[in-house]
């Protein structure tokens, strides 16, 4: 056990100089979970709740109330997800901070691991672990590459079929169904349901893009450290089972509507350039195409659902 001080001059007590920022909104009991699987591996946990209308926080602070490691940070909105990772960070004490997602359970050791890798050299920027469903099979976007527009385009009429004639042109930026490597690997872009960050790189770099509500933040920040020469890694031996969309399915219309207002900014921030005047309008019409396309699928989805509950089915 290694005994650190903090800022404000706690002792805090773990295996690693690592804080957890973690952003909670009606998580539901995931959030104690989670934390429970954080708590040994890490010098203090930061939980920044958005103005949760469930039990998640209650629960927290009746489980963990007299535990030193352990802050909850009540807003009294719901400031999106970059600006509650901004108001984490500015809480966290540790020289390596971890963004992490309440609905994420980690295996014991998986922050030594993700710590070693990041540590191992100085450009390392921040690392990411393998990202897997209930039954151990690896999710999306725990590595990818950057959803550039056309790379988009070819996902969403099914042209990354073609890449093994030409990869260059028709890759798919999602990478789970590649062979899971046997070592750390140099990416384009993690998740942002778990980031280990060194914070001499945020010093660098700057602080979440607060733009963002939800979504697309984490592809910009990955963006602005490429940007400056600072390195990305997906750690395959860093297992972390992510229970996805445990704060989204709730409200799915409205998480569509900030994920593509997301996507839109991410487009016009960083490939205005490559996509000028027109071009930049036919990628925004693709944008909410996709938007509307995706409304029509959870209203879709949604009758389906009242007429079985109205008629027992």
């Amino acid at each position: 056990m290694i005994h650190s001080m903090g800022n404000d001059g706690r002792i805090l007590s773990s295996g690693l100089p690592v804080s957890a920022v973690i952003v909670n909104y009606n998580a539901g009991p995931i959030l104690t979970e989670c934390i429970r699987t954080v708590l040994p591996q890490v010098s203090e946990i930061v939980v920044v709740d958005n103005d949760s209308q469930d039990e998640s926080v209650v629960e927290c602070l009746r489980q963990f109330a007299d535990d030193p490691q352990i802050r909850i940070i009540r807003n009294n909105k719901n400031l999106g997800f970059a600006v509650a990772c901004n108001i984490g960070f500015a809480e966290a004490t540790s020289p390596l901070v971890l963004f992490l997602n309440p609905d994420c359970l980690l295996e014991v050791g998986a922050i030594a691991e993700l710590s070693q890798v990041l540590q191992a050299e100085a450009m390392s920027g921040m690392v990411g672990g393998l990202l897997v469903d209930l039954d151990g099979t690896e999710q999306r976007g725990g590595r990818r590459a950057v959803p550039t527009p056309w790379r988009s385009f070819v996902r969403a009429f099914g042209l990354n079929r073609f890449a093994n004639r030409w990869p260059k042109l028709f890759i798919d930026f999602h990478m789970h169904k590649e062979p899971l490597p046997d070592r750390p690997i140099v990416v384009e872009a993690i998740s942002g349901a778990c980031m280990l960050v060194k914070r001499d790189a945020i010093s660098a770099v700057g602080l979440w893009d607060e733009g963002y509500f939800l979504h697309c933040e984490d592809l910009d920040w990955c963006m602005r450290f490429r940007q400056l020469g600072w390195k990305i890694l997906f750690v395959p031996s860093a297992r972390v089972t992510h229970v996805q969309g445990v704060c989204s399915r709730q409200r799915p219309i409205k998480v569509e509507w900030h994920k593509h207002r997301g996507m839109l900014r991410f487009y016009r921030k960083f490939f205005r350039h490559q996509y000028p005047g027109v071009l930049m309008g036919i990628v925004a019409l693709g944008v909410w195409i996709s938007f509307g396309m995706r409304v029509g699928y959870h209203l879709g989805h949604g009758a389906l659902r009242w007429k079985g509950w109205r008629y027992g089915e």
